[in-house]
């Protein structure tokens, strides 16, 4: 790696007086599973790196009307949380599909989003369950929709000067079903060829009320698709629907080909696993009580 200046900041505020100072030339570092490697690489090459670990404040779980959870707590304690399991498993069972114990017990889910890359598997999950990320700088606060959120390959609409704090999940829809199916050729611990994570809403007569899909590894940015939630409203949750549905979602993705198959094998396997992922979380759905 280059040689780098590295400060290690008390408090928020302290944080933040360091982004202005040090502006472009600065990065954070949470649990250090994405930067580093991006360093190792010369890939990015910071004169100074922000280390948040003193900020204990931004770690925890805490139910608000749904849940927050601040930009330092990690992927393996949101896995095993009895909080998120009851009020957002989709979350935690994606987090236990990262990478390793070793590797989650580091990893931040601020820094997963912060990171952006495409692969991960945390996005999909805060896209399907309508997550928001909090960002703060010394200008104020900002809410921005996780699927607003990243704008490229690890990019977002973060500002030079801004940190995430917290993310924020709504109280999710009664009797809902949800699902997280990651494809893995290789190994556990790989990156996905594709992710899908799904959520399904019954209305009282027994249809579709709302859907919500979201994929990983599928393009340039974790990608929600829209026209495959669109069509299941109003729709029977039943097989043939998800069939019928489920190959709209080649037009909300542009994957890359890489080692983990060919771009067209990809869009195959996407449309593959939406279907099962919608299938399942249909099986977990229930009709609200009247």
């Amino acid at each position: 790696m280059i040689p780098f200046t590295y400060l290690e900041p008390s408090s928020l505020d302290e944080t933040l007086a360091l982004l202005v100072r040090h502006g472009g030339d600065a990065k954070l570092i949470a649990g250090g599973t994405g930067l580093v490697n991006l360093m190792k690489q010369r890939l990015v090459r910071p004169g100074f790196v922000i280390g948040l670990r003193a900020l204990k404040p931004l770690a925890g779980i805490s139910e608000d009307g749904g849940l927050r959870i601040g930009a330092l707590t990690t992927i393996q304690s949101l896995a095993n949380s009895a909080v998120v399991r009851k009020n957002a498993p989709l979350l935690a069972d994606a987090c236990g599909h990262v990478a390793t114990v070793r590797v989650r017990s580091m990893a931040t889910l601020g820094g997963a989003m912060a990171h952006a890359d495409p692969h991960l598997d945390t996005p999909p999950a805060l896209i399907a369950l309508d997550g928001r990320i909090v960002a703060r700088s010394q200008r104020g606060r900002r809410e921005i929709a996780a699927d607003q959120f990243f704008t490229g390959f690890y990019e977002t609409v973060l500002e030079p000067d801004e940190v995430v704090t917290d993310i924020l999940l709504p109280m999710q829809p009664a009797g809902g079903g949800t699902a997280f199916l990651k494809f893995l050729p290789a190994t556990q611990d790989d990156y996905a060829t594709v992710s899908v994570a799904a959520r399904i809403t019954l209305g009282a007569n027994g249809t579709i009320a709302e859907a919500r899909v979201a994929l990983g590894a599928a393009a340039m940015v974790p990608v929600r698709a829209m026209a495959v939630e669109a069509a299941l409203a109003g729709a029977a949750p039943v097989e043939k629907t998800f069939g019928d549905v489920a190959p709209l979602v080649i037009g909300s993705i542009d994957p890359i080909a890489d080692f983990r198959g060919s771009a067209d094998y990809k869009r195959k396997m996407a449309v593959v696993f939406v279907r099962r992922a919608l299938s399942q979380a249909a099986s977990q759905a229930k009709r609200p009580s009247t």
